[in-house]
């Protein structure tokens, strides 16, 4: 495309909407045979008519009106590609209200979170912690981290930032004195400290003895509703549990907690950052979300 073909697309976009070639040049503040040239020679191009004229006024062929709705979206994306590179360059202002579940937030993103606040004085956060989901647009929420499947929301953008690895785990002293197993069946004759919440409990995902990867519902002698008091339980001896990483990993590096089963070391949450949809993204949403994904993409928790 040539830079005069642009010129003609804008000035024939602005004279179908103007009805004519004068209000066409008022519009862009040119003259109006300008304007009758710059469409004049577009057709000459195209070797197509595109605007009917007559001495009072003039409007589209159908074949300059097939055109005319290609072109108005494709300047609306050149206008949008634009405002999206202004926005990069503006520094984030405002108040930002974010939600991240209780314990990953609280551990995870609340750092990243601080770090951006420290940067960027003129941002003023408000963060909430809970395990419940939110609705973004009722409640005035900017963005979210959320764990797990996604609601399938024509109004939420989202953003993969994260694959939660989770692993079996224990105490040295609770596997020195119940032995350790040597497979996912040997779990039957343990203690288990399984996660669950209204009389249900998660299964854990993990890989079986014949290398396929699947559920595995555990028969839990302790049922807690919250993975922090399930690692403290843990680290008490109580059992064999199954965390994520992130929770776990400063215990492994400590001795306090060994890896049972290290195969089962398995991928089993997706973590993304969601946020109502909107044409062009705010600095100050822009910033968190590109944040989050640098942050996880090496997470200093995980553990090989």
């Amino acid at each position: 495309m040539e830079p005069t073909d642009l010129q003609g697309i804008i000035a024939f976009v602005h004279a179908v909407e103007a009805g004519s070639f004068t209000g066409a040049g008022a519009r862009l503040r040119v003259t109006k045979s300008a304007i009758g040239k710059s469409v004049a020679q577009l057709e000459h191009r195209l070797g197509v008519r595109l605007l009917n004229r007559t001495t009072r006024s003039l409007s589209p062929t159908s074949e300059g009106m097939s055109y005319y709705e290609t072109c108005v979206r494709a300047l609306a994306e050149i206008e949008a590609g634009q405002a999206l590179l202004a926005s990069r360059r503006q520094l984030p202002s405002g108040k930002l209200r974010v939600d991240v579940p209780l314990a990953f937030g609280r551990r995870c993103v609340a750092p990243v979170l601080f770090g951006i606040s420290s940067r960027f004085p003129e941002l003023a956060m408000e963060i909430s912690f809970n395990d419940r989901r939110v609705d973004l647009v009722e409640e005035g929420i900017d963005l979210a981290v959320r764990m797990g499947e996604l609601d399938d929301s024509l109004s939420l953008a989202a953003r993969r930032i994260y694959a939660q690895r989770s692993a079996i785990c224990a105490a040295p002293a609770y596997l020195e004195k119940h032995g350790r197993p040597r497979s996912i069946e040997d779990l039957a004759g343990h203690g288990i400290i399984a996660y669950g919440r209204n009389g249900i409990v998660h299964p854990w995902t993990v890989r079986h003895s014949d290398g396929h990867i699947g559920k595995f519902q555990p028969q839990a002698r302790l049922v807690l509703g919250h993975g922090e008091p399930m690692l403290d339980a843990v680290l008490a001896g109580c059992g064999i549990t199954f965390l994520p990483t992130w929770l776990i990993a400063d215990s492994l590096k400590r001795g306090e907690l060994e890896m049972v089963l290290s195969d089962c070391l398995i991928e089993n949450v997706v973590v993304h950052a969601v946020w109502p949809v909107t044409r062009n993204l705010a600095p100050k949403v822009r910033v968190v979300v590109d944040a989050l994904i640098e942050h996880f993409s090496s997470p200093p928790w995980d553990v090989a």
